[in-house]
């Protein structure tokens, strides 16, 4: 049998027109091999983005458990501060640290993302009024997030809160004994001479849903829907003698009043209220 020999250059040939790569046991072309390294390529970029957003995830939803820790902390040291400032009407804030710490749990701080854990709880912006024993809470932390490529400088945060020491109305010595007492609430605009003033001790009183459209105040005015509570409910709705709203709640803060007794000298920016501020 006669056999042909080819000459090299013709069989190089003839294998780089037939090229082909074989997968798992089968031959694949070239425009074949070209579409899976192309995907190859892109799942290599995909999944380090997704990583790197459900890391982003995690942390956000750490910095909010941290964020809801510290505020119950400080809930924590308020009632005790609130307590001590019988004795001693001023805020310590290496004790307030302490109780926050001790709220919240040291070995939990230490391992968490707060720059410094434990050590890092600042609560050097408290402070509290001698005269009205209110006192604002604040405690400050840094948030630290060790992303692996990009460098985020820490974030502060705080939390604020205010407290009423237990000293009663008034406390003597501390300001002039012929210098009026006049009581004012948080959101007021005016101080009140009178504490049992028609705008402090509200009258508070429940009527159906379908005769409040007829009913009018003191002052002659209708009843409107309160902008946090107003829908009507089946059982009934709450007005005051002198107010403008109606309300489905009682818990509602425009039926409530937290009024402090205080100095003149300290309701300064308020006017004297029109009822009993004369």
């Amino acid at each position: 049998m006669n056999r042909k020999i080819l000459p090299l250059q013709s069989i190089y040939s003839y294998l780089s027109g037939r090229a082909s790569v074989f997968v798992s046991g089968k031959p694949v072309s070239k425009e074949g091999a070209y579409e899976k390294g192309s995907i190859t390529v892109e799942a290599a970029l995909v999944v380090p983005v997704f990583f790197l957003a459900v890391v982003t995830l995690l942390y956000l939803m750490e910095i909010t458990a941290i964020q809801t820790s510290m505020r119950a902390g400080l809930q924590y040291a308020g009632k005790k501060a609130a307590k001590e400032a019988y004795v001693l009407t001023a805020v310590m804030p290496a004790k307030l640290e302490q109780d926050v710490v001790h709220a919240i749990g040291a070995e939990r701080l230490d391992r968490s993302i707060v720059s410094g854990g434990s050590g890092g709880v600042s609560c050097s912006g408290s402070r509290i009024s001698l005269r009205t024993g209110i006192g604002e809470l604040v405690v400050s932390y840094q948030v630290r997030l060790p992303f692996p490529v990009f460098r985020v400088p820490p974030i502060e945060y705080k939390e604020k809160m205010r407290i009423k020491a237990w000293t009663g109305y008034e406390k003597p010595g501390f300001h002039e004994e012929n210098e009026e007492t006049v009581y004012i609430t948080e959101t007021g605009l005016v101080y009140h001479r009178d504490y049992h003033c028609t705008y402090l001790d509200l009258s508070i009183r429940m009527v159906t849903s379908t005769e409040v459209n007829d009913l009018r105040n003191n002052s002659g005015g209708k009843y409107y829907p309160c902008e946090y509570c107003g829908k009507k409910s089946g059982k009934g709705v709450y007005i005051t003698d002198t107010g403008e709203r109606y309300h489905s709640s009682l818990s509602c803060g425009g039926l409530k009043r937290t009024v402090y007794a205080v100095p003149v000298s300290e309701a300064v920016g308020k006017g004297a209220c029109s009822r009993c501020g004369r």
